[in-house]
Parts: C-alpha cells; structure tokens; sequence
C-alpha cells in the first residue's frame, strides 16, 4: 500500500498541466507548440469539426465533448476582434466579428473563472478577460502604426514598462522589448483588473492580472518570440508560457490538497 502510493505522488507531480485552447478556424499551432515546451499538455477546442485541421502537433476536442474537470488551464489565443455590442458599444473600427468564436471563449473563460482555474489571455485573449469583468476597449487605437504590424507576418517591435512588483516585473525586469501586431487594446479596466504593462510610447495596456484570482494577460504574441520564432530583438516569450505553468502546477497541487473539504468560491466581478 505505501509503495502504491508513493507511485502515485510520483504520477502526480510528473503530469503535465492540461490546458484548453477554445478557436473557430485558426491555426494556433504556436501556441500549442508554446505550451508543449512549457511542460503543459494542449487540446484545441473547437465547435466547427468540419475546419478542424489534424496534426501531430495539436489534439482538438470538440467543444460538446468538452468537460472542465479534465482541464488545469484555459489558455485564449489571439484573433479577430470581440463583437463590441459585448461592451456596450456600437462598432467604430472592430473588424473580422466572429459571433459563435465570442461564444465559445466567453463561454469557457466564465467556466474556468467560476472555478478559480488559471488562465492566460494573449492579444485578443486579453482584451476578451477584460470584456469579460466589466472593462471596455479601444476599439482603434489613435496611435495603431505604433501597434499593427509592419506588414502581414512581420510583426512590429517596440518597449514595455511594467509596474514594479507585478508579475511581468519579476519575469523581464522594469522594461523590455516585445513584439505587436493589434490595432484595439484595453481602455476602462473591469473589476478587479490591474494594468501591470503599458508601452513606453504612448502608455497602451500590454499586461493584466486580476486582483483575487489567477487570470493573466498580454496584449503581444510570445507564442511568437520564443522556440523557432525566437527574436534578436526583443526576450524570450517563452517566459510567459513557462510562468504560467507553474500557476498552473499550483492550482493543481492546491485542488488536490482541497480534495474532501467543502469549499465555497469568492463572488466573481462580472
């Protein structure tokens, strides 16, 4: 009895978080890749199995055949822009609207968020966490040519500040380079959203936390910054990814511990 259970410590610690990736017709094989070398395991869940591509490097999952309880983390890609009727506001510049993608996220980030799983927002990611306390966005940002990309897979480059203490703070020091290729970025922050990066040219969000639970997010592409997509000129994204993982082993390790014990969840800011 004893060597079984010192077997199943071993299994335990061994497994790699798994993480959920919720998109419609995307190759978001970077970031699966991202993940993988990060340790965690990823499933792309999708609700159109006709446009599911299948590959060695990703798993898709059906989202009807999706069960949360299966899943350590909840990782939302970049992509087009959220419905601004989500915020309260008629479209001034949102462009490439995919209503059942909304869906989907929104969907599965309120699941996670209900239960005190990490999640990790990149680009769109996180502008759709910060739509989703409450918080608004840019619909198109004033100063863009600082933002979009130089040209259709060339991404721009430009600085970050971060807020001293923060998380990205203790990843890549008080500023650092990035990549960018977004023309909307988060405006009204939503309850319990803290700003922990801003450009150092004209002060747009680049990073969020929530205050009481563990939801992260990035406004660039470190899934692009990282392994074969490695830059010279900005750090390594690979970082994130990795920071996320153990947020992720936490989470895992504490749901473990609080096996058997009635627990009640705080009241989410939505």
């Amino acid at each position: 009895m004893a060597d079984d259970r010192a077997a199943l410590k071993v299994e335990q610690k061994m497994r790699r978080p798994k993480i959920a990736i919720p998109e419609i017709g995307q190759n978001v094989r970077n970031y699966t890749k991202a993940v993988s070398a990060a340790f965690m395991e990823p499933v792309v869940i999708s609700m159109q199995e006709a446009n599911i591509e299948k590959s060695v490097q990703q798993e898709y999952l059906e989202y009807r055949n999706f069960n949360i309880e299966n899943y350590d983390g909840l990782l939302l890609p970049g992509g087009v822009d959220i419905d601004p009727s989500r915020y309260g506001q008629e479209n001034r510049g949102s462009v490439g609207i995919v209503p059942l993608l909304d869906e989907l996220q929104f969907a599965m980030l309120d699941d996670f968020v209900r239960r005190g799983k990490p999640v990790l927002g990149i680009c769109r990611g996180q502008q759709l966490i910060n739509v989703y306390f409450g918080g608004t966005l840019i619909q198109d940002l004033p100063t863009g040519f600082r933002h979009r990309s130089v040209r259709p897979g060339l991404d721009r480059v430009h600085g970050c500040r971060t807020e001293e203490g923060s998380w990205l703070h203790d990843i890549y020091g008080a500023s650092f380079m990035h990549n960018s290729a977004h023309h909307q970025a988060c405006d009204v922050p939503g309850k319990g959203i803290i700003v922990d990066g801003r450009c150092d040219e004209d002060g747009v969000t680049e990073a969020i936390h929530h205050g009481s639970l563990p939801v992260f997010g990035v406004q660039f592409h470190p899934e692009r910054m990282c392994l074969e997509h490695a830059r010279e000129d900005t750090v390594d994204g690979l970082e994130i990814f990795l920071f996320f993982a153990g947020i992720c082993k936490h989470s895992v390790n504490r749901d473990r511990a609080a096996v058997g014990n009635d627990l009640t969840g705080e009241g989410m800011g939505i």
